[in-house]
């Protein structure tokens, strides 16, 4: 089923408090389309079943929203509405639960994004959990892996901070609409990744949406849900970051945790992690392994003194490293086109320079 030819009334359902996935799709169902049932009289809403409260709530938004209005207000603040059949929703997010059937983006996505791994913690850092949020999101970026957090204070910042510094892609998922942006000084780094295209904001919230307690959780469904795996770096046994974590066991995906000083309280989520099974992350290898993109290598300085051949090793050889690092990263660092550079990578493997380690992932041999 697809909602693209009922892109307004999907959401129009969505601003109606009461109507979540599992109505919305019984309403398409019932009517055969969002439009046939946004027009419904209240006699054919009652006898498909629709409760009081979101048949109340339904009559009274459609009596006072103007839909074209919306959508123009939508598209003047420059989201994207993506619904569970546009293109870009994310594919790994399409099979959970309860995904969402509305989602408000800024920036945008890329197929090269669902290679994800979210990676979460907690807001009150401490200077060990700030090392190791930037030494994974470096690596995870070198691996052409787009980091996918949740823009809170403390280690999600610093994941989408470090991620970007390194050239990589990240994903952003807001507790607030997408134009509502919490905490406040993270407005620049929500700049960064909309104006230099390193990814995207996504929020299920409508636009004007305040940060809200409740609706984090929901939020965090959203970030394990799009990726492969989620990394719990701190987080006290109640925080966000363990609440993402049940998500990502609940959802099938891969739980990684990173471990610390035992007397830590923000230790005491990845604990209880690695205690009930979760992979134990001692560095950016086990995260790789238990993902099957094989592992880093230690430096070959034989390598280190190749000299390029070309005006194309020239250009791509200083961004390869022992790390494996996606092809579309090569093509962004170097600034060469896809065909060039898949082309000099195959004749730098047959020179024994690099090695294909993982899918489309290259690595100084």
């Amino acid at each position: 089923m697809s909602f693209e030819g009922d892109l307004k009334y999907a959401l129009g359902f969505n601003l109606v408090e009461g109507i979540g996935g599992a109505k919305l799709r019984a309403l398409q169902g019932f009517f055969g389309g969002l439009k046939e049932a946004w027009h419904a009289s209240r006699w054919e809403l009652e006898r498909l079943g629709l409760d009081r409260r979101a048949l109340s709530n339904l009559l009274k938004v459609r009596d006072e929203l103007d839909l074209d209005r919306e959508i123009g207000r939508i598209d003047a603040a420059g989201v994207t509405l993506l619904t569970w059949n546009s293109p870009q929703y994310p594919e790994l997010l399409q099979k959970i639960s309860f995904p969402p059937p509305l989602l408000y983006m800024r920036g945008r996505l890329q197929p090269v994004d669902s290679r994800a791994v979210a990676v979460v913690g907690t807001r009150r850092l401490t200077s060990y959990g700030r090392q190791i949020a930037q030494e994974l999101a470096r690596g995870l970026a070198g691996c052409g892996l787009t980091v996918v957090s949740g823009l809170a204070r403390g280690i999600d910042s610093v994941v989408h901070e470090c991620t970007l510094d390194h050239g990589g892609r990240t994903v952003a998922v807001l507790g607030s609409g997408a134009d509502v942006i919490y905490p406040p000084e993270n407005r620049q780094l929500v700049s960064r990744i909309i104006n230099d295209n390193q990814g995207a904001i996504l929020s299920e919230y409508p636009l004007g949406t305040k940060p809200q307690a409740k609706n984090f959780p929901p939020r965090n469904r959203i970030v394990s849900g799009m990726t492969w795996g989620t990394v719990i770096i701190e987080g006290d046994i109640k925080s966000g970051a363990m609440i993402t974590a049940r998500f990502a066991i609940e959802q099938d995906r891969d739980v990684f945790a990173v471990p610390g000083p035992i007397n830590s309280p923000v230790s005491r989520g990845p604990h209880w992690l690695i205690q009930q099974g979760a992979k134990l992350v001692t560095g950016l290898d086990d995260i790789l392994e238990e993902l099957q993109l094989g592992t880093q290598t230690a430096p070959a300085p034989p390598v280190q003194l190749t000299l390029p051949e070309s005006a194309e090793e020239a250009a791509l050889l200083p961004h390869l490293s022992h790390a494996p690092q996606h092809i579309d990263m090569l093509c962004r660092l170097s600034q060469l086109p896809a065909p060039i550079v898949g082309s000099t990578l195959a004749i730098l493997e047959l020179k024994g320079v690099v090695r294909q380690q993982g899918h489309l992932a290259y690595a100084l041999r």
